[in-house]
């Protein structure tokens, strides 16, 4: 993240990416300026007002089309904004206002949610905090590539979405659900992928409400909330997603009604029309220079302090582009003139303004806009949004509590009516509790908010004596948290009550942040919303036909901190107690001392131990932080640099799946497969010999060292940019990108590197970048793609990944070194090896991020003989030949490490003392090992960041040897 205090002008370099993202092209411009001409200067001003097309009153909706007429013909507005309305009927008035505008309008919407979030007869799609319990982004890109298209087809440039405001205040009475979270990271990271689905499609999307309307407890459509953070705070938070977003490209951003004494102490003066939020905050300082929209005029937080057109002014001279809703387009035009003559604005302003409003006509289409085609309209609006809602619904419901396993999947009585259903807040069958009556024969009780407490008792009584399993659906509790939800206390009392006394699962539909009053619950599922689809899908869960992967977006309370979810997962490994697989729980204990000594001693900061017996994770824990001295802890779901390991669990499961192919030969040579080794001391290589490390190639190429100054020590210029640009898109870290023509470079030293003779062992990097490249010249996919295709979707692992900032969150991934020599940064979701960094974070030796399950099924499917949950991956002989002893020099197998062939009578054995001759695996230089033993039917799998130490030895792991004393300690425990 830029810090704001940083010098300007190193922020102004940091931000040229900024720049570059905004759209420009010459044909935008020559529009612009020729209808530019056109126009009076009045016009040039009414350009840059958008109005308000319609709007929702307690007798229904009203449509202001002789309004918009009239600012039409009379003003030449700029544009209106769609709200409420029936999508056929506006389409007529679209294609009449446009037709009838000497300039094109721009048109925008309120859409957060799709354009059925105002338009009847169109679905409403999920809201954003739904869309942050779901752990894939790719979801989130489709989500937005859906409701752009959706937007095309209506007619619309523009969509006033996605809400990057951080939500970490559960009582925001004007955000709350509509933000992906409380994580910066997460908030982030979605907010891109729903700006480029929009932006994808044809839509300018827009990231608001700059400058952070996520942490108020008043509604700024009735009063102007203040913030009263300090700029450092709101540096370090919720200015990150509005950063990410601009240097993602961003096309524009909304201004929102706060006040913020510490980015100007004006009183009353919000941040909409302060000069020193919008000009030198967001303009000067973070350098974007894409169209800016102010939040609504007509509201309160701002109304009230300048009624009246002075509101406009403000507005204008505070730095925005386009005025959003203001009240009275005359009286707005009268003051913005008036600001002119008192030398607060000028004309060259107001141009400047207005030629950019125009190119952005042109560039999202208001140009080209075609006659919006009535027929079939509102089927084409549904296109595709009942399959996005259930796909949501499906990878958003979230277990946080897990105490009675009956109920993950419910088990049910054929022959008993032994469960019912409480529905809280409903009066009669519903969608969840039909699907419980048919499928799990239950019986039903419906209790709702307006009941008093006189059928409590009595319920209360009737299901203990009555049923065995209750399953409790909180329903149509309110969308904020006033009077907390609008839930009575006779609802909590029976609910609570219920809990206490029966085995009961509460299902909650709805503002995670209700949960906070169920956190003692045995047994809850957050499923974030009540329609039908969720609701369906929520019984498809229960009844175990699908699997829960959600996590909780927000904090709500101690036992259910953001991040909480339990995978529900059929597609992983089954997990059971030691004694159940033969393993002594008692000598496993004993790990707890091994880690816990290792951490003392600064081996490393933290670490994941996991172990598997016939096919059943016996054991699995983490111990300590992921920084020496900080608090932030290693969790069981963390995702380490697997540093060499990703030569098993990604390069080579990809070659013996080639092998499997007949695609790839054992007895051929590099260059058969690699036509750019051709002519080279390298083509003549065997693959087989590549896969022992014993063709003569050397251990590793420093390619980094020839790229930083020797004198000043420093990296080299003309080769690296602070910004991605198209010359510079490998990303090697944060604010860090290699120039793309250097790659050719890295293969030219690998090409013109020495080769020493064959059949002689040593272990080298460089063996499994060329087989990296075998795959993808085989296959025609990169490496990580390949992977992901044949292993990593199907095996459903998607914590097994490269590139992981793409699709994990940042706070589960383990930082790994201060790099002090190479990058000078600490690395977190950046590949640790530098070569790999180089090569664009893919590469056949390292570039693999994976949490201790996802090795641990990859390992054993290995172990399986290539299969996995009933899927072959690989050929059992193929399984057999390249896990079995192939030289008489080494201890390797075809690209496996293994056993030293005399353990018995070495000082140290290796891996472990008790490890039978078909172990097979790998270690990996960050501090991981994953291990596979088909005699004894183990797997271990151990991950750490030992080389994030904190000015100590990082070797320390390896002299203590920590991994080794755990892995002996698994076979101790099958002796006893």
């Amino acid at each position: 993240m830029i810090r704001l205090l940083l010098p300007f002008l190193l922020v102004t370099i940091i931000f040229n990416s900024v720049k570059a993202q905004i759209p420009n092209t010459d044909a935008a411009h020559e529009w612009a300026d020729s209808v530019f001409k056109t126009l009076s200067d009045d016009e040039r001003i009414t350009q840059l007002m958008v109005l308000r097309e319609s709007e929702y009153k307690p007798t229904g909706y009203v449509i202001h089309d002789s309004a918009i007429r009239e600012a039409i013909r009379k003003y030449n507005i700029g544009g209106i904004v769609l709200f409420q309305g029936n999508p056929y009927e506006q389409a007529k008035l679209l294609n009449e206002f446009q037709a009838m505008s000497k300039t094109p309008l721009m048109v925008c919407i309120d859409g957060e949610t799709g354009l059925g979030m105002r338009m009847d007869s169109v679905e409403m799609l999920n809201r954003q905090m739904m869309l942050g319990a779901v752990q894939n982004p790719d979801i989130i890109y489709r989500y937005g590539r859906l409701v752009g298209k959706q937007c095309k087809r209506m007619g619309i440039q523009v969509n006033f979405a996605p809400v990057v405001d951080i939500n970490n205040n559960p009582q925001n009475p004007v955000i709350n659900d509509r933000s992906f979270g409380e994580d910066k990271y997460k908030v982030a990271r979605y907010g891109v992928a729903y700006m480029k689905g929009l932006q994808d499609a044809g839509v300018l999307a827009c990231a608001k409400h700059f400058p952070g309307h996520g942490d108020v407890a008043v509604d700024s459509h009735r009063d102007l909330p203040v913030i009263t953070k300090t700029v450092a705070q709101l540096d370090s938070l919720e200015l990150y997603p509005f950063e990410q977003m601009f240097q993602a490209g961003a096309g524009s951003v909304m201004i929102a009604h706060l006040y913020i004494p510490a980015i100007d102490t004006t009183a009353n003066t919000a941040t909409s029309i302060s000069k020193k939020n919008v000009t030198g905050l967001l303009r000067n300082q973070l350098g974007y220079e894409g169209l800016t929209f102010t939040d609504a005029l007509d509201m309160q937080g701002v109304a009230k302090y300048f009624p009246g057109g002075e509101i406009a002014a403000q507005s204008l001279i505070a730095g925005n582009d386009i005025l959003c809703l203001p009240a009275d387009v005359p009286n707005s035009l009268a003051k913005i003139k008036d600001a002119i003559t008192a030398g607060k604005l000028t004309w060259e302003d107001i141009y400047a303004k207005c030629r950019k409003v125009l190119t952005y006509k042109y560039l999202y289409g208001s140009a080209t806009a075609k006659k919006i085609n009535t027929e079939n309209l509102t089927s084409d609006l549904n296109k595709g949004i009942n399959e996005m809602r259930r796909e949501v619904a499906e990878n958003a419901i979230t277990v946080l509590k897990k105490t009675d396993v009956k109920f993950f999947p419910l088990e049910k009585n054929e022959e008993k009516k032994d469960i019912v259903y409480l529905g809280i807040g409903v009066t009669e069958d519903n969608t969840f509790s039909k699907r419980l009556k048919e499928d799990a024969n239950a019986d039903a009780f419906f209790f709702d908010y307006t009941e008093d407490g006189s059928r409590v008792l009595s319920t209360i009584a009737l299901i203990k004596e009555k049923y065995k399993t209750v399953v409790i659906g909180l329903h149509n509790y309110n969308r904020y948290p006033s009077n907390n939800f609008g839930i009575t206390e006779h609802a909590f009392q029976l609910i609570d009550a219920v809990l206490q006394n029966n085995d009961a699962v509460l299902f909650d539909f709805g503002n995670p942040y209700a949960l906070a009053n169920f956190c003692n619950a045995k047994n809850l599922v957050a499923c974030y919303e009540d329609d039908s689809i969720t609701q369906r899908t929520a019984a498809d869960f229960l009844l175990g036909k699908i699997n829960a992967s959600g996590k909780l977006p927000v904090t709500v309370c101690d036992a259910f901190q953001y991040g909480s979810g339990i995978p529900t997962s059929t597609n992983l490994m089954a997990t059971t107690a030691p004694e159940n697989v033969g393993l002594n729980a008692t000598t496993l204990a004993a790990i707890d001392s091994i880690a816990y000594d290792g951490i003392q001693k600064g081996a490393m900061p933290g670490c994941v131990v996991l172990v598997a017996k016939d096919g059943k994770i016996a054991y699995e824990k983490a111990y300590g932080t992921y920084n020496f001295g900080e608090p932030e802890p290693v969790s069981t779901q963390s995702v380490f640099d697997m540093a060499s390991v990703t030569k098993i669990c990604a390069t080579n499961i990809s070659i013996m799946k080639l092998y499997d192919e007949g695609k790839v030969s054992l007895d051929k040579t590099l260059g058969d497969y690699l036509p750019w080794v051709r002519g080279t001391n390298k083509a003549g290589l065997k693959i087989r010999n590549i896969l022992l490390h014993q063709a003569g190639l050397i251990a590793y190429i420093p390619f980094y060292r020839e790229t930083i100054d020797p004198e000043t020590k420093t990296l080299i210029t003309d080769i690296y940019s602070t910004v991605p640009a198209d010359s510079f898109s490998i990303r090697i870290a944060e604010n860090l990108f290699l120039r793309n023509d250097y790659r050719d470079t890295l293969y030219k030293r690998i090409l013109t590197s020495k080769v020493g003779p064959q059949n002689k062992y040593i272990y080298s990097d460089n063996d499994f970048i060329f087989l990296g490249k075998m795959v993808e010249a085989i296959s025609g996919l990169p490496l990580d793609e390949y992977a992901k295709k044949n292993f990593y979707a199907p095996m459903h692992l998607p914590a097994t990944t490269f590139l992981p900032r793409d699709s994990i969150e940042l706070n589960l991934i383990a930082p790994t070194e201060n790099d002090q020599e190479f990058r000078m940064q600490h690395l977190r979701g950046d590949v640790h090896d530098p070569g790999a960094a180089m090569f664009g974070g893919v590469s056949g030796h390292a570039g693999l991020f994976s949490d201790a399950q996802g090795i641990a099924a990859i390992m054993q499917m290995l172990m399986n003989g290539g299969t996995f949950k009933g899927h072959r991956y690989i050929k059992e002989s193929t399984v057999k030949l390249f896990t079995g002893y192939h030289s008489s020099i080494s201890r390797r197998g075809y690209g496996f490490d293994k056993p030293e062939k005399n353990n018995a009578t070495r000082k140290e054995a290796y891996p472990a003392l008790s490890v039978s001759p078909l172990t097979f695996g790998h270690t990996g230089f960050t501090g991981t090992c994953a291990w596979a033993d088909p005699k004894s039917k183990i797997v271990f799998v151990f991950l750490s960041n030992r080389v994030n130490s904190h000015g100590g030895d990082s070797s320390r792991l390896l002299k203590m040897n920590i991994r080794g004393k755990i892995q002996e300690t698994i076979y101790q425990a099958m002796k006893q």
